[in-house]
């Protein structure tokens, strides 16, 4: 059986959750909302875990590799079995927005999960993943013969909608530099180390990638780190970057 699932039996049976969970990245008020999804299946049974897997297909794909592309015709879902996929909106201008990094146990491919209409966005690999495919077909097979997949698929989309909806009202009520600095302590919360009393973000992501994130250009970015960096907030090196004060940082951010 694969790890997300296997995860997802554990923590049923009593076991301590996964420690090497990773969680999802989005821009939110809420940082205790952003990895809400992720256990999406945890009501089912092993049986039914099983049954979900047998369904469908695992696929592998690398590093930047797309998985599904803005103006495809949706044709169902893939469960992230390892890895991170995110996914991005391209304007006219072919300027992108990523709208979220998305981990292990979370779902891409929504919202027409049975099928028809076309995707909104696009998701690609950030690094080599490991995807459990599901068609339109299987899910609905799924949904008409097993009522706690449907209540666990309502779950899934719940999720994402509350995501879609802080990152709205983020864009929407927040000036870049709030996003930035926001952006930046969900990554020191979600992987952030401590040491002594900085926090190290162990995931590597570049002033591109924040970017993408916050709605703005490399450039503008850049020297807002900088500014940053020259008061104290924190520091930047090709190797990592470390939030020094955590508590300046979030005052920005609010």
């Amino acid at each position: 059986m694969n790890k997300m699932l296997t995860d997802q039996n554990s923590m049923k049976d009593g076991a301590a959750p996964d420690t090497e969970r990773v969680s999802a990245v989005y821009l939110s008020e809420v940082l205790s909302d952003l990895d809400e999804g992720a256990d999406f299946l945890g009501r089912l049974t092993a049986d039914d875990l099983r049954t979900v897997r047998s369904a469908g297909s695992t696929t592998s794909f690398g590093k930047d590799e797309g998985i599904f592309f803005q103006g495809d015709r949706h044709n169902g879902i893939w469960l992230i079995e390892k890895g991170t996929v995110r996914t991005f909106y391209a304007g006219p201008s072919g300027r992108e927005i990523t709208l979220a990094l998305w981990t292990r146990g979370h779902f891409v491919g929504g919202p027409e999960i049975f099928g028809g209409g076309t995707h909104m966005w696009s998701a690609d690999a950030q690094e080599d993943v490991v995807l459990l495919y599901l068609t339109g077909p299987r899910l609905r097979q799924l949904v008409d013969t097993m009522p706690s997949f449907a209540v666990c698929l309502i779950n899934g989309l719940v999720a994402k909608g509350k995501c879609y909806s802080a990152l709205v009202q983020m864009l929407g009520t927040r000036s870049v530099t709030e996003r930035l600095a926001q952006l930046l302590i969900i990554l020191a919360d979600t992987h952030g180390r401590p040491e002594g009393n900085r926090l190290v973000i162990e995931k590597k992501i570049t002033h591109e990638h924040l970017a993408a994130i916050v709605g703005s250009t490399r450039q503008w970015v850049t020297m807002t780190l900088d500014k940053f960096q020259k008061k104290g907030l924190i520091t930047v090196s090709r190797a990592r970057m470390t939030i020094e004060n955590y508590e300046m940082l979030r005052g920005i951010a609010q």
